[in-house]
């Protein structure tokens, strides 16, 4: 190749060098371009995302962070304490603990290993301070959540113990819970509440919103595990407790009460057995209960261990239904036939109608015709003949009050039921009152006007019988019947007092009167002599009447039997009335009711001092003592220090077979003034 040749190719070569240098930074800046547009692009979406998050979405992300990072906790407030009528507490509010744990703070250790230790450690402790189940409390600690609990309601010294052991994770929040201390004890009528503390049946219901007092609330600021965060203002509110409420119900009155019925049901082997006493002036409900009770610090779980088999293998749907039957309470929410008992009534009418007198008098061949049908005498066979409207009511006899109703006439005789309050409510502040099952005066007729004139083809409550006869005590003043006589707040100021309230004059003070002497006579010479007080003027009526059949196709075999009684007759300042459901064997009001109205009676004038308005046998029976103190003792020994003040006593005979047996409580309390040969009972 010549020279000039070799200079031409390398000028051409240096030229496609060039060119390529060109097209490769052409190419370079090209794609500088693209990332850059990229880069734009994308800085863009972000800044756009960033907008939304902090703009559009700011205000519910920052609500969100706030709740992540705000601990809110809930103080709860003392409910309000429940006091028997003396200032007895009834129902009370104790400290308990709650044990939870922060799954995530239990793993402690820098290895797999140690974490896994760790964990298995505070499952072994926690299993064995709370006595639960190793593999129960495994597995809430290692669940996927911020916060287990792990087990409620402990007692103060099974927190310390945890606390001691100072367990990662571990926490332990104070509370409050319902605590009963007498147990049992006028169960149907103080009633139940939820878990929550909040009330579900009886007067923890009916006065809940006194009762519960104002939640309070601590705000503060942790992180994940609980821990407190350097910024943010903690706020606590002080939670406001629940007021008190003072019932009319008297501690040892109710126990006297309550020892009755169970007597009653062992002898008579009854369904149940109920039992009311009233205050006839004030319409202060001074007792009430029935059988058979439950434990309200345990009120889903039957006393009886047959019952507890039964709802063990219940469906759901039929354990609400049986806790709520066994909650119910019947002397309020439930009706029955009075039977004879409601004769007063129609006695009452009769006078205050002038239709009778007490002398009046009135032939019983046994049976009476009504519109064709004849109605029957209890003593059908051997008729009671000849007797006074007094002798009558002594007699219960049927026909007569029967003949009685029809001369009222069904009119008049519908307007006193409302006067005596049949036919409404008693208004007494207690949730779920019931309404008398009663035929329209249009559907009743004459026969139907009959057999209500004797206490057969009406169903009435406890409370609006017991509440209507009382009145014939106060001079014909029916009272408002009440459960709750004040209110207190937590340093026991009266904030609020429910005072005592004539309902409605039912009949004239002759009238009443007069019922009050002719329901001495029933006891005194009439069939009520069971229900006889030594030493006081007893007035009563009992009643006995078939049940009617659940699918209403008539009367079983089964009988409500009664008795209404009040003491002293000069001026009552007791009434009780008893209901026995079903007993077995004899059946008769006098015979299943009437003691039970006489050991109230008897325990209740001595109990209150009242003094004896006859002569008694022997000057000593009059003679007061003084209940001496033997709590703390032995049975043994503590009988013997009663016998020794010429007392008697009453305990539970198998508690008292044990050799550990030691007075823990007694009724009366020691101090109590009351009449030589009292009964005292006492509770290990």
């Amino acid at each position: 190749m010549i020279p000039g040749q070799l200079n031409t190719v390398m000028m051409s070569g240096d030229c496609f060098l060039r060119v390529d240098i060109l097209t490769t930074l052409n190419s370079s800046k090209k794609n500088m371009i693209i990332i850059l547009c990229i880069v734009f692009v994308c800085m863009l979406l972000l800044c756009l995302r960033l907008g939304w998050i902090q703009v559009v979405k700011g205000s519910e992300y920052s609500e969100l962070a706030v709740e992540q990072q705000t601990s809110d906790t809930t103080i709860e407030a003392k409910r309000g304490v429940i006091y028997d009528t003396n200032g007895n507490e009834l129902a009370i509010s104790v400290t308990c603990y709650t044990v939870w744990v922060r799954p995530s703070s239990v793993k402690t250790g820098d290895t797999e290993q140690e974490q896994n230790e760790s964990v298995e450690n505070v499952a072994s402790q926690l299993s064995e301070i709370l006595e639960m189940d190793y593999d129960e409390v495994m597995e809430s600690v290692t669940k996927e959540q911020s916060l287990v609990k792990i087990k409620k309601d402990v007692d103060k010294e099974t927190a310390d113990a945890i606390r001691e052991a100072d367990l990662a994770g571990v926490e332990i929040s104070e509370s409050t819970k319902r605590s009963y201390p007498l147990g049992a004890f006028a169960s149907h009528t103080l009633g139940t509440v939820s878990d929550d503390n909040e009330g579900i049946s009886g007067l923890e219901l009916q006065y809940n919103t006194y009762l519960s007092g104002i939640s309070g609330r601590w705000i503060n600021y942790t992180d994940s595990n609980g821990n407190g965060l350097s910024y943010g203002k903690e706020t606590y509110y002080q939670a406001e407790d629940g007021y008190s409420i003072v019932t009319t119900i008297d501690e040892v009155i109710q126990h006297y009460t309550e020892k009755a019925i169970a007597q009653v049901q062992e002898d008579t082997s009854a369904d149940r057995v109920m039992a009311i006493v009233m205050d006839p002036e004030t319409g202060d409900i001074l007792a009430m209960a029935q059988t058979p009770e439950f434990d309200l610090n345990d009120p889903k779980t039957p006393l009886d261990e047959e019952e507890q088999e039964k709802l063990e293998n219940m469906t759901d749907e039929e354990k609400t239904e049986y806790w709520n039957k066994m909650w119910r309470n019947s002397l309020i929410s439930d009706v029955y036939e009075p039977g004879s008992t409601f004769k007063l009534i129609t006695t009452a009418i009769a006078l205050e109608e002038d239709i009778a007198d007490v002398d009046s008098t009135y032939t019983c061949t046994g049976s009476i015709t009504v519109s064709g049908q004849t109605l029957h005498c209890w003593r059908s066979e051997n008729p009671h003949g000849t007797q006074t409207l007094k002798e009558a009511v002594g007699n219960s006899c049927n026909p007569v009050f029967a003949s009685l109703a029809l001369k009222i006439g069904i009119e008049k005789f519908y307007d006193y039921l409302g006067t005596f309050g049949i036919t409404g409510t008693t208004g007494i502040d207690f949730p779920g009152e019931a309404t008398a099952i009663l035929q329209s005066e249009e559907s009743a007729g004459d026969v139907g006007l009959a057999t209500i004139g004797y206490g057969q083809g009406i169903a009435v409550t406890p409370i609006q019988l017991i509440t209507a006869i009382s009145s014939f005590g106060n001079e014909g003043k029916m009272m408002k019947p009440r459960l709750v006589k004040e209110i207190q707040d937590s340093d026991g100021n009266t904030v609020q007092t429910f005072d005592t309230e004539v309902a409605r004059q039912t009949v004239s003070e002759e009238t009443a009167e007069e019922v009050c002497e002719i329901m001495q006579y029933a006891v005194e010479e009439g069939g009520v002599g069971n229900a006889a007080v030594e030493g006081y003027s007893v007035g009563g009526k009992t009643g006995t009447a078939n049940k009617a059949k659940d699918d209403g196709s008539g009367y079983s075999d089964d009988t409500y039997s009664s008795c209404i009684a009040m003491a002293p007759m000069d001026d009552p300042q007791v009434a009780v009335l008893l209901i026995v459901d079903s007993p077995q064997g004899v059946k008769y009001g006098s015979t299943t009711a009437a003691p039970g109205v006489q050991q109230i009676l008897s325990d209740t004038l001595s109990y209150l001092n009242i003094s004896p308005d006859q002569e008694s046998e022997s000057e000593d029976e009059d003679e007061t003592v003084e209940v001496p103190d033997v709590v703390g003792e032995n049975v043994s020994e503590a009988i013997g220090i009663l016998a020794g003040d010429s007392l008697s006593y009453d305990l539970n005979e198998e508690a008292a077979e044990e050799d550990d047996f030691i007075v823990t409580k007694q009724y009366p309390a020691a101090g109590t003034e009351v009449k030589k040969g009292s009964k005292i009972y006492l509770y290990n």
